[in-house]
This record gives C-alpha cells, structure tokens and sequence, in this order.
C-alpha cells in the first residue's frame, strides 16, 4: 500500500469548504461585492441559520470576511486565497515530497 504524505491541512480546508454546492454558490455571490446576510437569505432562498453556518465554514478556511455594521453582518470575498488556490493544489499534486517506502512499480 502506498502511504502519500500529507497534504497541507489549509489547502484541504479550502478544497472542502469550496467542494459544497451552497458555498460556493455563496463564494460567486461574494466575487461580485460585499453582501449583507440578509442579501444572501434572498439570494439562496434559504433560512437565515443555514446561511450563517456556511458562511462560519467559509470564514474558517480564510476564505470570506465579516464586518459588523448595526445588527447585520456583512461579509467579503477575499481574493488573494483564491488566487493561490490553484498554485497550492498543483504545488501539493506534483511537488510534495514522497515518504522513503513510497513503491514506483506496480504490484500486480
């Protein structure tokens, strides 16, 4: 069996939170402006509890920003993380190093 090393946790996180159907309907809202909570509620057609917890899940993986503003919250996309996201993923595909019983021939 081989055992790759693994691979870095932010970019794992930043591939999970983007892998969801809701976040990243939710990342292409924010990539054309700064959106209050509340906007995306419409926008999604969803309660505001759902979008407040995709959103925290966003907000972990470094992706979105919030800024408090009255009783709404109102939240950015941050681009440089996404700019670099396809430079990780092909940094962490072709240039981690492989673990010394890393097997290059087949077994079968």
């Amino acid at each position: 069996m081989t055992v790759l090393a693994p691979a870095e946790p932010r970019t794992l996180t930043v591939l999970k939170a983007l892998a969801n159907d809701l976040r990243f309907d939710m990342i292409r809202i924010l990539a054309r402006g700064e959106r209050c909570v509340c906007d995306l509620e419409a926008a999604l057609d969803l309660p505001q509890s759902k979008v407040s917890y995709h959103l925290g899940v966003l907000r972990d993986a470094g992706l979105v920003a919030s800024e408090p503003r009255g009783r709404n919250a109102y939240y950015r996309l941050l681009p440089e993380p996404m700019y670099g996201l396809g430079g990780d993923v092909l940094r962490e595909v072709y240039l981690t190093e492989l673990p010394e019983k890393h097997q290059f021939c087949s077994l079968c």
